[in-house]
């Protein structure tokens, strides 16, 4: 600072300034320099450290994939139900609450079972009545109209890389089963879990066959599925982005987290699963782990839902 002592004081305090901010910035992109390469070398760590996976030919080995936020951005009854109003299945108003009970599950973080029942009851109403062919086929047409680009790239590729392998790989989902096989078809899937509407005659009664495939239920499908199929548990991956699916995740020997939520994320972190964020370059970067390019945020049926609620307050 010495030589800056034949400035005025204005000069001399606005040339320091100059020069502590030029410091800071240098600082700045120095961290921002290591933070990079502290991810590039826990990447190639876990690249060297970890055996090849999914294993090739291992025909006793499967993976078992969540649907909503995992395979697909926001929740596909939402879109499917967007599907049926565009065919004049119910109302306007019956959309809108329907969006709202969807994501009212993610955004309070926990399920009420007055809510689930609600939704549930609102699902079933909307389908009464009608042939279960008839669904079939708007289903089909639904998935290319709302659905397939909805599709995270990230998450595909993971499912592709166990069908190369020759494994194969099943959608686990509390949608109906019916949406979740056009899905899994169209995906390239072996087939899908889902949960069952009760029909007579090829025709919808309005009631489900047991309960959701929800939380723990997903476990027993997984489980029942794998017995059949007579697949190692142990050499089976799952992928989920709810903690409502740990009872999935701890079954397998390979769980991942995927887009996670608060609690699974923090679940997954202290039992050492492997992460992955498709949602954006910034959330990737702070949990340290890869994003898929050009990969919007979140949110169908959620963000139709938040700005529903705020448009009420």
């Amino acid at each position: 600072m010495a030589a800056l002592g034949w400035l005025t004081p204005r000069r001399r305090s606005a040339t320091a300034r100059s020069v502590l901010a030029g410091e800071a910035s240098a600082e700045a992109a120095r961290k921002s320099s290591q933070d990079v390469q502290d991810i590039e070398d826990a990447l190639a760590k876990e690249t060297t450290q970890e055996p090849e996976f999914p294993v090739l030919g291992d025909d006793r080995a499967a993976a078992f994939f969540d649907l909503d936020n995992t395979v697909m951005q926001g929740a596909s009854i939402f879109h499917f139900g967007r599907g049926l109003h565009k065919r004049k299945f119910f109302e306007t108003r019956d959309l809108l609450k329907f969006a709202w009970q969807q994501a009212y599950f993610r955004l309070a973080g926990s399920e009420d079972p007055e809510h689930m029942q609600e939704a549930r009851d609102s699902a079933l109403s909307i389908v009464k009545g009608h042939r279960v062919a008839e669904l079939q086929s708007i289903g089909e047409e639904i998935y290319d109209e709302y659905m397939a680009e909805r599709i995270w790239p990230g998450t595909r590729a993971l499912a592709e890389a166990h069908l190369a392998a020759g494994q194969k790989v099943w959608l686990v989902t509390a949608a109906p089963v019916e949406i979740a096989n056009v899905i899994a078809r169209r995906l390239g899937l072996t087939g899908a879990l889902g949960t069952v509407a009760e029909s007579v005659d090829g025709v919808y009664t309005g009631k489900l066959v047991g309960e959701p495939l929800h939380g723990p239920a997903k476990a027993e499908a997984v489980k029942a599925l794998a017995a059949a199929e007579g697949l190692d548990l142990s050499r089976c991956a799952a992928y989920s982005d709810s903690h409502n699916d740990i009872p999935m995740l701890s079954l397998v020997g390979h769980p991942y987290a995927i887009n996670p939520d608060a609690k699974l994320r923090k679940h997954a972190r202290q039992l050492d699963w492997r992460l992955r964020d498709y949602r954006t370059a910034r959330k990737a970067a702070k949990v340290g782990i890869p994003a898929a390019a050009g990969v919007g945020a979140v949110a169908g049926g959620t963000a139709a839902a938040i700005a529903l609620h705020r448009r009420r307050r």
